[in-house]
């Protein structure tokens, strides 16, 4: 036996979290009845599931995409707004993936996508405290105290946030910082910094855990080399018979 939301995830349809909120608006059947309830567990390949009537299958193919996002382009894979979409750059590619977290509109850079849904959850989960690394253009010039209340965590409105690896790469009127967390907050790192007095004047992903940017073009993506997908996985304890 096996949770349903599990067993959507390892299908490559959504995270684990999304799954919990596919079920919960009751866009899955199990054997043909809706299925509303958290912890509803199937028998795999002797049940029949369907997502929005669609026959939800277990498939062997898993696919690990890095894309450098632009700006003014949407992580979600539905905008009501007809906005630009993550999915709109990868042209070519047939499968259905989708993102590991997001980056908000006016951020750029690293976004993951795949379908492989345990490895999504695992790098969205805190716990597995898998860092995602920023390069900020602040406004003002950031002094040290500002820095060592990024670096200790922050109260925002939905609570302290974890402490943060923080270095100054340039200042002045405008200071350049990296900055390393490892929740996954909407808007986080803005908010952040806005918290001490410098908001963000331009944001870019150049890492997750082991992924590095590079020099891929905005725009472009690639796939994930065999040990890229092997260094992923490592550096949030992913095992494939977990």
């Amino acid at each position: 036996m096996e949770r349903l939301h599990k067993y959507l995830a390892r299908a490559g349809m959504a995270s684990r979290r999304q799954a919990e909120n596919m079920i919960k608006e009751g866009r899955v059947k199990v054997n043909g009845i809706v299925v509303k309830e958290m912890g509803s567990q199937i028998e795999p390949g002797l049940d029949e599931v369907r997502l929005d009537n669609k026959e939800v299958v277990l498939r062997d193919d898993k696919i690990y995409i890095l894309l450098n996002k632009p700006t003014q382009v949407v992580t979600t894979l539905d905008d009501p707004q007809k906005r630009k979409k993550v999915i709109d750059l990868l042209k070519g590619i047939n499968e259905r993936v989708y993102p590991v977290g997001r980056l908000d509109f006016n951020t750029e850079g690293l976004l993951l996508l795949t379908n492989d849904g345990e490895l999504a959850y695992r790098l969205t989960h805190p716990k597995y405290k898998v860092d995602k690394v920023y390069i900020a253009d602040v406004k003002g010039n950031m002094r040290e105290p500002a820095i060592t209340k990024l670096r200790i965590g922050i109260i925002l409105e939905d609570g302290p946030t974890m402490p943060a690896q923080v270095r100054k790469l340039k200042q002045g009127n405008i200071t350049t910082i990296e900055i390393a967390i490892h929740e996954g907050r909407n808007r986080q790192v803005r908010r952040m910094c806005e918290a001490v007095g410098h908001p963000v004047l331009s944001l870019k992903r150049v890492k997750f855990g082991p992924l590095k940017l590079g020099d891929l073009p905005v725009g472009a993506y690639r796939y994930l080399e065999l040990q890229e997908i092997m260094d992923i996985k490592e550096a949030c304890s992913y095992q494939r018979d977990d």
